[in-house]
């Protein structure tokens, strides 16, 4: 006899069907979520934990509940407020300058000619180039006596300028060296958002009479404005955590001039081992960066 099977069946093995794909599921993100949670949720939460309290590394069964006194400690600490206008300036300059360049090395290389490929090699090489490598490099190329950069100047008439060693150029020299080296990155994602601009909106516009720049104002910028914001954002975020370079090219000097908050938290935290106001920046600094990538996201919104 042929066995009927009943809806309440049906139902039990489809409910139980789903409930094996969701534990399923669970299973395979696991992994995944252990290390989000061990390397940055568990780190934040204890940050935060510990910018409440004295704490040294070389002393770590002395902790010390001391409540806001370490971030009363460090808005009255000269040394944060100038590197908070440091690591401001950094991010004022470098991301309309950076992404003004990307945007424009992405047209260039959006031509549909033989030397596009190689140009985008070109240009996206310094990015995979690691980041000390080409502080140490540009060291080189801005020494007083004997850098390249100067050799130039002396061709023209202008005499040797200090570049790193001025509190005045110090910092525009690492802008111009960082926009160099990571205008690559942006570049390839403002090439992936003119790739999907429609032709026939650049032939609709030549047939209206438009020229260069009007085509470029009113068909390529409205056109990629999601990429625009996404590149926006990410290039703030990483200007924020401006390190590398100013650790390797100039130690936070001359006069402070190059020192900026990821700079001070590293110092703090590794060199004197205060733990505790370290993570007291670290807080501050979070919060800075999300606060500032919000309201760069409503502005591009609007």
């Amino acid at each position: 006899m042929e066995k009927t099977v009943t809806p309440i069946q049906v139902e039990r093995k489809t409910l139980t069907y789903e409930t094996q794909k969701r534990w399923l599921g669970i299973a395979f993100s696991l992994p995944a979520l252990v290390l989000l949670f061990t390397f940055l949720i568990l780190p934040v939460m204890l940050a935060f934990g510990y910018s409440f309290m004295s704490y040294n590394m070389l002393n770590p069964d002395g902790k010390e509940f001391t409540g806001f006194d370490n971030y009363i400690r460090l808005f009255q600490d000269g040394i944060f407020l100038t590197s908070l206008k440091n690591t401001l300036y950094f991010t004022a300059l470098v991301v309309p300058i950076q992404s003004a360049v990307a945007l424009g090395l992405a047209i260039l290389v959006n031509k549909k000619v033989k030397v596009a490929s190689l140009g985008r090699v070109f240009f996206f090489s310094p990015v995979v180039t690691s980041m000390v490598v080409v502080a140490i490099l540009w060291t080189f190329l801005y020494n007083v006596d004997s850098g390249l950069i100067n050799h130039a100047l002396n061709f023209f008439g202008i005499e040797n300028q200090p570049f790193l060693l001025s509190a005045d150029q110090s910092m525009n020299s690492i802008i111009f060296m960082s926009v160099w080296q990571a205008a690559g990155f942006q570049m390839m994602i403002f090439l992936a958002g003119l790739k999907e601009v429609p032709e026939e909106l650049y032939e609709a516009a030549e047939m209206d009479g438009a020229s260069v720049w009007q085509k470029f104002r009113n068909v390529t910028l409205p056109s990629i404005s999601h990429v625009t914001g996404f590149v926006l954002i990410i290039t703030t975020i990483q200007a924020f955590r401006l390190f590398i370079q100013p650790y390797v090219m100039t130690n936070g000097g001359p006069s402070d001039s190059t020192k900026t908050l990821v700079f001070m938290l590293y110092e703090n935290g590794f060199q004197f081992r205060d733990v505790g106001y370290s993570s007291a920046i670290a807080v501050v600094f979070f919060f800075i960066v999300l606060i500032s990538s919000l309201i760069l996201k409503k502005i591009l919104k609007q």
